[in-house]
């Protein structure tokens, strides 16, 4: 058998977060392999934009979801009128909010990530799971973060957000026991994307500065990772993978080259 077998040709492929960075990155190599998609996210002319964009390139069906994944009326009423069955549902909207120690953060801050990071996985895992069980077959893919593998000071509920994320990866992989359904999960370390201008609050000098003499991941180097843990026969399940830039060593272990 070819190792470059492709396995995701003409599954229907629904990634949150599809707008920017990762989420986009996952769409278009998706799209390069066959598979047809559902692109979600809250910036509705993004996704046309995208959607236009890999259409002209790829003979596939797109189809868009745009709304906030913490919604979940508005996400189940959109699963309910959407016929086609999801084979793969990779979670990766989420986001950080603030650096600030955990004894004067802003609560608002707090609530964006616990209702996006968490109740955004859960409701549109909670969603389309049913469906992957009655089928026996489909694939959760799950975006986390070193930060839920090892905490670190100004990220108490992000880490908490991203602990809770692992924590469920693993709980639904044991819920799902003894079904065809695989569960997945990335642990990125430092990935240059919009993720920490969102964090900064548009601050784009402060964001640039996280990624100041070294050479960090790219949306790019994620997505083939999410796409060869994708396209694994079936009988295999990657749990997750902890990826990090060489410069990296740990949450705040980074090397630069002035230091």
């Amino acid at each position: 058998m070819s190792l470059m077998q492709n396995r995701i040709e003409g599954k229907w492929t629904f990634i949150t977060g599809a707008t920017a960075g990762i989420g986009k990155a996952i769409a278009k190599l998706f799209a390069e392999a066959g598979s047809n998609l559902v692109l979600n996210g809250r910036r509705e002319n993004r996704l046309e934009k995208l959607k236009l964009q890999l259409e002209k390139h790829y003979d596939i069906t797109i189809a868009l979801a745009s709304f906030d994944v913490r919604d979940r009326n508005v996400a189940e009423q959109f699963l309910n009128d959407f016929s086609e069955p999801i084979d793969i549902l990779v979670n990766n909207a989420g986001l950080a909010r603030g650096v600030d120690a955990v004894f004067d953060a802003d609560h608002e801050d707090w609530d964006s990530m616990v209702d996006t990071n968490i109740k955004g996985v859960l409701n549109m895992t909670r969603l389309i799971s049913p469906q992957m069980k009655e089928r026996n077959s489909g694939h959760i893919i799950n975006i986390g973060s070193i930060a839920g593998h090892e905490s670190y000071p100004g990220g108490s509920v992000y880490c908490a957000t991203k602990h809770a994320i692992k924590g469920f990866t693993e709980a639904t992989k044991k819920d799902l026991h003894g079904t065809n359904i695989r569960v997945s999960m990335v642990s990125p370390g430092l990935v240059e994307t919009e993720f920490s201008e969102v964090r900064f609050k548009g601050d784009k000098d402060r964001a640039d500065q996280v990624y100041d003499d070294i050479e960090p991941l790219v949306a790019q180097d994620i997505a083939e990772i999410v796409h060869f843990i994708a396209n694994r026969p079936p009988h295999v399940n990657i749990m997750d993978t902890i990826v990090f830039p060489v410069d990296q060593s740990s949450s705040t272990m980074v090397h630069r080259e002035n230091d």
